[in-house]
């Protein structure tokens, strides 16, 4: 499956059967994530058969349920972190799809347990991922048109284009979309738009963005 395909199929999901990560895809998973962590520098880790971060009131208010698994997304304190963690995180996301998992990016209704993960001096943890199976396939989000989130025209390469589609498949918070991805002399930069959580959904635009393109996102 084609990694623009695998984009449309993933959808954001709140529900999950009470099915364990197991066998192969729990390998493959945990393969991605020491991959994502080697080549990043963080701190991700991957909480199995913890049901008490996604048991509160406002993991309720929020429509979770069945929230066995999910991955914590910790490293280094730095004015990147976010964005980083929104980039690896999507990485891991796009990857469990294709496992046959579903995924849903948590910002604040959830709980921190204490030893459900590790947090050392130094790190901080910024959001984490619900995953497991679901029980329900999710919906597509309603997305903004091309020339609203970049620069695309009738003169752009059929590759930013790709890009700008591919960036507009990605989870953002509250669906707000308020990125701008724009090309000039064969490069391409991003600029995150206001809000709480900005930078992590930038780094997911990007990931979204070079993982269909095949360019890279200048710093």
């Amino acid at each position: 499956m084609d990694t623009l395909t695998v984009m449309k199929n993933r959808h954001s999901v709140r529900q999950y059967l009470d099915k364990p990560l197991s066998g192969e895809v729990l390998a493959a998973l945990e393969e991605e994530i020491r991959l994502c962590n080697q080549e990043s520098g963080l701190h991700i880790q991957l909480v199995k058969d913890e049901p008490k971060a996604f048991d509160s009131f406002m993991a309720h208010y929020g429509k979770f349920s069945g929230v066995k698994n999910y991955i914590a997304l910790v490293g280094k304190k730095s004015k990147d972190l976010d964005e980083v963690c929104g980039y690896y995180g999507e990485r891991l996301v796009l990857r469990a799809q294709e496992l046959g998992l579903n995924t849903c990016w948590v910002a604040m209704t959830y709980s921190k347990i204490p030893g459900a993960f590790q947090v050392d001096s130094g790190e901080k943890l910024t959001v984490v991922i619900a995953i497991g199976y679901g029980a329900v396939r999710g919906a597509a989000h309603k997305s903004k048109e091309e020339t609203a989130v970049s620069n695309v025209s009738a003169d752009s390469p059929e590759w930013f284009r790709k890009g700008v589609q591919a960036a507009l498949l990605a989870p953002t918070a509250m669906n707000q979309q308020k990125f701008q991805l724009l090309y000039q002399d064969g490069k391409v930069t991003a600029k995150a738009g206001m809000g709480f959580y900005a930078k992590v959904d930038l780094g997911i635009v990007k990931y979204h963005f070079e993982a269909a393109s095949g360019h890279k996102v200048e710093a």
